[in-house]
């Protein structure tokens, strides 16, 4: 599994004390604002629905969808946030995207190649690490929700383009256009997921061991906790027993 992967299990143990403050909530209303600035018809819009699909999921109230993408339409003011994609290695020579929503492009440009730099880590110019990557849908399910064999076949036949494993989740990689496809037929067979999202995963992994890992770990959280931040995605693998030590 990759380690962006491994990486979400633990961000997901964190999900509580990230909705208490609010994180959770923010970063899709702005995911849910810039959706809709291609249209705010939620069938039509397949980046929105699945916004707001992510927004239902964790409670969010409907008023507070319906402004997000009214904001976003430009019916309501407040809708001028810019997307960014940095692209940067840290520590051992992983490579990392990282997705911001900014409305002050100057400073959380300055903020992010501190954290970078401050974390042995090394901002890049465009385009420098992106082809590392592919945009995917990368779905989480814990091991104990699902048989191997039963899953694959609901998943595959649903359009999923593989299915990976670790010690405690099934990862399942299918293209963007198959999302919801995916998603529908799990919640069919009630298979509860840990995360679903389309996100950008590493075509190869970088093995990053010892103070090269704790230093990657570290800037990643650094990075995960900007008010700016989306999307944290890296090519490092750790392992498991490291990943375990650290969290």
């Amino acid at each position: 599994m990759s380690g962006h992967s491994k990486w979400a299990t633990i961000k997901h143990k964190k999900a509580a004390l990230d909705a208490k403050r609010g994180k959770v909530f923010t970063r899709l209303i702005k995911e849910i604002m810039i959706a809709a600035r291609s249209g705010g018809d939620v069938d039509a819009n397949a980046r929105l629905r699945t916004a707001v699909t992510a927004a239902k999921a964790v409670s969010m109230p409907a008023d507070n969808i319906k402004r997000a993408i009214m904001r976003g339409t430009g019916e309501l003011e407040g809708g001028q946030i810019e997307e960014i994609m940095f692209e940067g290695y840290g520590p051992g020579g992983a490579a990392v995207l990282v997705s911001v929503a900014t409305d002050n492009r100057n400073r959380t440009v300055s903020e992010i190649r501190h954290m970078f730099s401050k974390n042995g880590g090394n901002l890049g110019e465009q385009g420098s690490v992106a082809w590392m990557f592919e945009r995917k849908s990368q779905i989480v399910i814990e091991k104990d929700k699902a048989e191997e064999d039963a899953l694959m076949g609901i998943v595959l036949e649903a359009g999923a383009e593989d299915l990976r494993g670790d010690s405690d989740n099934w990862e399942v990689i299918s293209g963007p256009e198959s999302h919801e496809a995916v998603m529908a037929a799990l919640e069919k067979a009630k298979i509860p997921t840990v995360q679903a999202e389309i996100a950008m995963v590493p075509k190869n992994l970088v093995k990053v061991e010892g103070k090269n890992a704790g230093a990657m770990m570290r800037l990643t959280e650094v990075l995960e906790e900007h008010d700016d931040v989306q999307n944290v995605y890296s090519n490092f693998d750790i392992d498991d027993s490291e990943l375990a030590a650290m969290a």
